[in-house]
C-alpha cells in the first residue's frame, strides 16, 4: 500500500508569513499539511487556503511549549495514517529586551518558545522518523543564533541553545537517515510583521532588500531532497542587500 506523506509545520500564523508559506509549499508538493499554532483563527485560514487550492491540509490548535499538546500533534498525524516526511519548527518569539530590565520571567518565556519547544518537537519528530529512517526535520533560526546584541540577550541565549540542540540532534539520528537542519535568517522576512510593525524600514531596503517567503521556502525544499551523501546541516540566507 502507498504510504501516505505529510509534513508538519508549527509556529504557523498570518497568511503572509513563513510558517503559512512553508505550509502552501508543501502543501504544493504533494504533502498533507499539519498546520499546527497557537491561533485557531489563523491555522484555519491557512488550511482553507491551502485546500482552496487543491492541497490538503489539518489545523491543529498546539502550543510547541505544552508537552501534551505536541505529543497530541504527533499523534494525531499517526493515528490518521500519515508518515510525516518533514517536520518545521517555525516558533519564533523576541521583543526587545535590555539585560538589566529582563526579569526571570522573561527570560524564561523567550526561552521556552525559541529552545524548549524546539526540544519537544523534535523528539516528536525523531520518534515518528525513525522506523522508516527517512525524514527532514527544520528548525528555523536567526542572526542570533551566532551573535548576541543587546537589547535582545535573552532572545539570542535562546536562539543559540537551538543552534546546540539541532547540531547535537544532527549528529545522533544523521547516520539513521533523518536530516536535521538549522536555517539561520540572517535579515527581515517580507510579511505580514515587518510591513505592519516597521513599514519605513522595509520601504528603505527597497526591492529584494528583505527575504521573500516563497524563496525561502524553495531552499527548504531543496534541502529536503538532498541526496543523504552531500546533506546541509546548517546554513545562513541572507539578502544580497544586507550588510556582512
Amino acid at each position: 500500500m502507498e504510504e501516505k506523506c505529510s509534513a508538519i509545520v508549527i509556529g504557523v500564523g498570518p497568511e503572509r508569513g513563513l510558517g503559512a508559506t512553508l505550509a502552501n509549499y508543501f502543501a504544493a508538493k504533494g504533502l498533507h499539511v499539519y498546520v499546527a499554532g497557537r491561533s485557531e483563527d489563523k491555522l484555519q485560514q491557512v488550511a482553507d487556503k491551502i485546500r482552496q487550492i487543491g492541497g490538503s491540509a489539518t489545523p491543529v490548535v498546539a502550543d510547541a511549549t505544552v508537552e501534551l499538546e505536541v505529543a497530541h500533534l504527533f499523534n494525531k498525524v499517526r493515528f490518521e495514517g500519515f508518515c510525516v516526511d518533514i517536520a518545521a519548527y517555525n516558533v519564533d518569539s523576541n521583543f526587545p529586551s535590555p539585560l538589566l530590565e529582563t526579569g526571570a520571567e522573561t527570560f524564561t518565556q523567550l526561552w521556552q518558545q525559541n529552545c524548549l519547544g524546539a526540544f519537544l518537537f523534535g523528539k516528536e519528530a525523531i520518534n515518528a522518523m525513525k522506523d522508516r529512517k527517512k525524514g527532514t526535520i527544520f528548525f528555523t533560526g536567526a542572526t542570533a543564533s551566532l551573535r548576541a546584541k543587546p537589547p535582545f540577550t535573552a532572545f539570542a541565549s535562546a536562539k543559540a541553545g537551538l543552534r546546540a540542540l539541532t547540531q547535537g540532534m544532527a549528529r545522533e539520528f544523521s547516520p539513521q537517515g533523518i536530516h536535521v537542519v538549522h536555517t539561520i535568517i540572517d535579515g527581515v522576512i517580507d510579511g505580514e510583521r515587518a510591513r505592519t510593525q516597521f513599514p519605513d524600514y522595509v520601504k528603505a531596503k527597497g526591492k529584494d532588500g528583505l527575504l521573500q517567503l516563497d524563496a525561502i521556502a524553495e531552499t527548504y525544499w531543496a534541502i529536503h531532497k538532498q541526496h543523504p551523501s552531500a546533506w546541509t546541516h546548517e546554513l545562513d540566507l541572507r539578502p544580497f542587500k544586507e550588510p556582512f
